[in-house]
């Protein structure tokens, strides 16, 4: 911690300290940074402080101390890192712009950026003075908890059993191999919680966190309905070895199968009411039970080394032999099921319980150190403790014993005998001939109890596993369950995500799991859900060993867990494993299992839940998406794949979704498209942070595949003029510019159609393609939003109605152009109506490439537009029109385009009709000087009071080409005044143009028109090709 700053003068705040109750952790003053200090000299400000973080605790004055560089640039320090709880007030380093203030203005006042942090997700609120939450070391909260989860009836009642079957050599294969799966799933878990701050939520938070929501999600949902299910198969299992006891003394409640559910029920009460209690008493219950369970292992170990009595020796016990031992080691493989697999299928479930403690990691005081230390230490004692128990019994015990004392040899030995008893006296073929043996290692599962030296202290082992394994996961249930809640993935659980007392318990979590254990548990018929439980635990450890591959594999920054010995590609092989092992075990729940996860995954990817969480998935997308554009680098252009990639000048694309939607028909997930902003320099300042992320969230929620990229300019034309070269990433460049109409021309200034022009100029210069849209009614919707302008954008204004104009054809296709759905930014638009059969007419008046005719066979194959007809009109001459309309139809159908009609226009040529030239005339007479009608005044004077505008020789140049704009206008009035879209070739401006002349070119080729008009010039470039390569 650094030293208090002094005090450079008298006028210097003093230090403020704030004392509480309870001494706790200070916090600095926001007044540091507030503006409220007139001198340029920031004293170390030390405050009171009611976090209770670890991370701040054990000191009781903290420090601030500036760096070199400034009195308000500061050291590093903990509190800039790590997130604040909620209600409390965030401390945050000072921005880049108070630090970029001059020395006049700090002197004014310093200001400081002390916006408060959400809650980081799974932390729990502040908890009231005097009140501590229950924290466990990795012993009791870890190592402990899972070696009582992993130690249940397998060991007491199936693995001598085991032993028998597959010999000790064959049994050791299956430990090992289970300890590997488990042993590697538990390095891949220290990995990813030591990769950061481990919060409540368990195995749901590793992987969730991990692989992102859409994974996490269903698994979080599966995990905790598996915990669930195993408190009822645990309650089960003691239930009924109390029945059998409660059988051999007697004594009978109704019958069989009610006192296991009578027994069941009273148990998991018990369970529950020891739970909801807190973790206090539920992990003295925990240790009460590891130390019944060490004494039950004594009380055999102890009974092996003691010498056998008759009675024992009859059943097949005789203590440690070698021969036996040698006899064991081989499998012996009895019934139907006797094969390996089914050996492993039966063991396996005794080698879980590793996530035992990692459920509990939000109630561990340093989670990153006890979960690696606990799970490995517990997984190495209770894989020696099988070990320990395989190797004994098979060296004690016989596989086949009749339990008849009648059996031992007496006097000298028979020739006839089966079996290695016969070397110790005792000679059981007739059983072992008539298959009738039952006693010994093959026949009797409660070898542990007759080997030991006190029988019935195994049952108390019995148990002891059964109700610890319950009890652990009747805790970790409610646990995962309420931290899954709490991120709100699935919006009908929220109600269970609500914590009560210090440690936050989820009591109405816990009260949903113990229904379901108590419905289960009176079902009580639980072997088909106990081979989904398996496959549940199965399919967690898969996607726990590939959130680890994944995550390492990406390489992704963030990734940089402190526990370093694990392997990405054992991670990998362990998921595989127990892929594999879900089938092989049960095929049919493995598929239910599967089929679960797929529903689920596809609610929340459809659901799209707004959680960051900085998965390796996202970090996945990222490097795939890097990766393919540097190799698209090396990839050479061809015809065939050309696809037009646009910079659409829409300013704030909410503003002008007509423009957003056209080119997103065309291009929606076959090319690129870039919605480009111009923000004039004056409004940067005022420009809210988040425009940005509005504007992406906007494409998005409108399903527009498209980026968004802002540019600061002084104009319109500087924008533009930058974005053309500076947008796109490699081959993913742009090589269309698509712009509006810009309606309102004829009342703005002269420097803003200079821009518009010289932007179009540009484009051309740049060899850019160039698309222009004009609607209608104007493409801005500023007006029904409430917008405020953007200057580079200019609002459109409705155009005058025309002469031809049909009145309610025009209301209908204003109302189908733009219908605010409410107060929803989301207006609909012409472009996302179904077309149906109306006609796409293209007027290709000059050769660009085949642009002109790609754009509306990409439109075509959209589901809008799909049953429109292409129409080609083409300028001719009457004595070659057939001709003409042929060789345009061999051309237009090897290029596959499946145009409908070809027409050639004949009459191109004539003059346009005064009444238009009359309107032309009078639309560019703003912006004429009329010289020749000025005497005495030179045109250079003219020049200077008024350069933008059109001189009388210009005018009477570009005459012709102004008329034949005017009659092709004429035409496709004539021909196109309600079709759904017109296209129409782009006149290529010289270079000594006047802008406005331009302009109202461009206005003239698509006035009066219904419908959306396209003027479209290709860059003379080949777009299509005949040919195969």
């Amino acid at each position: 911690m650094g030293q208090v700053i002094p005090k450079r003068n008298s006028h210097s705040p003093t230090v403020n300290v704030s004392s509480t109750q309870d001494e706790e952790p200070p916090r600095y003053s926001p007044h540091n940074f507030d503006g409220r200090n007139p001198n340029l000299q920031v004293p170390a400000t030390i405050i009171g402080d009611s976090s209770g973080s670890p991370e701040r605790q054990g000191s009781g004055v903290e420090h601030r101390r500036t760096s070199l560089y400034s009195n308000i640039d500061l050291v590093p320090q903990l509190e800039y890192y790590a997130r604040t709880i909620k209600h409390q007030q965030a401390r945050s380093r000072p921005s880049l712009e108070v630090l970029r203030k001059t020395i006049e203005e700090v002197e004014v006042g310093v200001g400081g950026d002390n916006t408060s942090e959400p809650q980081i997700e799974g932390e729990q609120p502040p908890t009231p003075k005097g009140k501590t939450p229950i924290r466990f070391g990795w012993i009791i909260g870890v190592a402990m908890r899972v070696m009582v989860n992993i130690w249940g009836v397998i060991l007491f009642l199936r693995l001598t059993w085991i032993t028998s079957q597959a010999g000790i050599v064959l049994t050791y294969v299956i430990i090992l191999i289970s300890v590997l799966v488990t042993s590697l799933t538990a390095l891949s878990i220290s990995a990813i919680a030591t990769n950061g701050r481990v919060v409540a939520g368990g195995t749901y938070f590793l992987i969730s966190r991990t692989l992102g929501p859409e994974i996490g999600g269903p698994i979080g949902i599966m995990y905790a309905f598996a915990n669930t299910l195993s408190v009822a198969l645990n309650t089960v299992g003691y239930a009924e070895v109390v029945r059998n006891m409660m059988r051999e003394l007697g004594v009978t409640i109704v019958d069989d199968i009610n006192d296991v559910r009578i027994v069941g029920v009273v148990t998991v009460t018990v369970l529950m009411l020891i739970a909801v209690s807190g973790m206090k008493w539920e992990s003295k219950t925990q240790i009460f039970f590891f130390l019944v369970m060490m004494v039950a292992f004594t009380n055999y170990l102890v009974g092996t080394i003691l010498p056998q009595g008759i009675e024992k020796q009859a059943r097949g016990l005789f203590g440690y032999k070698a021969d036996i031992f040698v006899e064991n080691l081989v499998p012996s493989w009895r019934g139907p099921q006797g094969n390996f697999f089914r050996m492993f299928a039966v063991f396996f479930p005794g080698a879980t319980g590793i996530l035992a403690g990692v459920n509990i990691c939000g109630d561990l005081r340093d989670p990153a150190s006890a979960i690696p230390k606990g799970t490995l230490w517990a997984i190495f004692g209770t894989t020696l403790s099988y070990l320990v128990i395989s190797i004994t019994a098979g060296a004690c015990v016989v596989r086949d014993a009749s339990g008849n004392v009648s059996d031992i040899i007496t006097g000298n030995r028979s020739d006839f005998c089966v079996g290695p008893a016969c070397q110790h006296g005792w000679n059981f073929t007739n059983c072992i001939q008539s298959q009738t043996c039952k006693y010994g290692l093959s026949n009797n599962v409660q070898i542990m109890g007759q080997l030991s030296a006190y029988y019935y202290i195994i049952f108390a082992g019995i148990f002891a596993a059964t109700l610890s394994s319950a009890l652990g996961f009747l805790v970790s249930a409610p646990k995962v369950f309420q931290c899954l809640c709490k991120d709100q993935i699935y919006p009908f659980i929220i109600f269970f995500a609500k914590g009560y007392g210090k440690n936050h318990e989820p009591l109405r979590a816990y009260v949903l799991c113990y229904l379901i254990a108590v419905g289960f548990i009176i079902i009580a018929e639980l072997n088909n859900i106990a081979a989904l439980i398996s496959n549940f635990f199965l399919c967690s450890y898969a996607l726990i060993n590939f959130s680890c591959f994944h995550a390492s594999l990406m390489n992704a920054p963030g990734w940089r867990p402190t526990f370093r010995y694990y392997n990405k590609w054992a991670s990998l092989f362990v998921a595989v494993l127990s892929v594999v092992l879900m089938f092989l075990f049960t095929w049919w729940a493995a598929l239910v299992t599967l089929s679960v996860i797929i529903f689920l995954y596809g609610y929340v990817n459809y659901t799209k839940p707004k959680l960051n969480w900085g998965s390796s998935v996202q970090a996945g997308t990222y490097n795939l998406a890097l990766s393919y554009s540097v190799s698209l680098t090396t990839v050479e252009d061809h015809v065939k794949n050309y696809r037009p990639q646009c910079l659409v000048l829409t300013g704030p694309p909410n503003q002008r979704p007509a423009l957003v939607d056209f080119v997103g028909c065309f291009t929606k997930n076959i090319s690129l498209m870039i919605c480009g902003d111009i923000i004039m320099e004056k409004d940067r300042k005022t420009r809210p942070d988040n425009t940005t992320d509005v504007m992406v969230k906007w494409l998005n929620k409108r399903k527009v595949r498209a980026f968004y990229t802002p540019f600061t300019g002084d104009n319109l034309r500087t924008g533009a003029h930058y974005l053309l070269q500076a947008s796109g990433l490699g081959k993913l460049k742009p090589d269309t510019l698509i712009l509006g109409f810009k309606a309102n021309w004829r009342n703005s200034t002269p420097e803003s159609i200079d821009d518009y022009i010289n932007s179009i100029y540009d484009t051309f210069d740049f060899n850019y393609c160039l698309c222009i849209l004009r609607m209608m009614d104007g493409l801005d919707v500023t007006a029904d939003l409430d917008y405020q302008v953007n200057d580079g954008f200019e609002a459109d204004e409705p155009e005058e109605p025309v002469e031809d104009q049909d009145p309610q054809s025009n209301q209908e296709d204003t109302d189908a152009d733009m219908s605010d759905e409410g107060k929803s930014d989301q207006i609909n638009t012409v472009f996302q109506n179904d077309q149906g059969k109306k006609t796409i007419d293209v007027y290709w008046i000059a050769d660009d490439g085949g642009l002109t005719l790609l754009v509306p066979y990409l439109l075509t194959r959209r589901k809008h537009w799909r049953r429109c007809k292409v129409r080609v009109f083409l300028v001719g001459d009457e004595q070659n029109e057939e001709e003409q309309r042929k060789e345009m139809t061999l051309l237009l159908n090897r290029f596959r385009l499946n145009v409908k009609e070809i027409i050639i226009m004949t009459d191109s040529e004539k003059r346009p009709q005064a009444k238009c030239l009359t309107r032309f005339v009078d639309s560019v007479a703003p912006f004429r000087l009329f010289d020749e009608q000025q005497e005495g005044v030179s045109v250079q004077d003219l020049r200077q009071s008024a350069p933008w505008k059109i001189s009388d020789k210009e005018f009477e140049v570009f005459r012709q080409k102004s008329e034949r704009m005017i009659r092709l206008n004429e035409i496709i009035r004539k021909n196109s005044q309600h079709t759904a879209l017109v296209l129409v070739s782009l006149p290529v401006p010289n270079r000594d143009c006047p802008s406005a002349l331009y302009m109202a070119w461009l206005d003239t080729l698509t006035y009066g028109l219904h419908c959306p008009a396209v003027l479209i010039r290709g860059n003379q470039k080949n777009v299509m090709t005949l040919y195969c390569q």
